[in-house]
């Protein structure tokens, strides 16, 4: 299953993401691979495209930044998948 998790964090702990993401990685349990992420300029907004073998490991993988800000995280599928279910073919 794919996933787009949003990581939002407030101004204030911007040093302490920055020093756990280098310190520790991204912090992934099994059943997570990161497919792509990005860091939005500018701001305290970070997008991470993953490949999870559920729902509950989705969560995990979001869990550890928890305390650092806000997570979303929306079960996403490829646009031409979804014009295939949507159009009968």
């Amino acid at each position: 299953m794919l996933f787009m998790t949003v990581y939002t964090y407030p101004p204030a702990n911007r040093d302490e993401v920055i020093k756990r993401r280098l310190e520790k990685g991204p912090q992934l349990p099994e059943g997570i691979k990161i497919l792509g992420e990005w860091s939005y300029v500018g701001s305290g907004r970070v997008f991470r495209l993953i490949e999870a073998v559920d729902a509950t490991a989705a969560f995990k993988g979001s869990y550890g930044w928890s305390d650092l800000g806000t997570v979303e995280t929306y079960p996403v599928m490829e646009t031409d998948e979804v014009m295939k279910m949507v159009g009968g073919k």
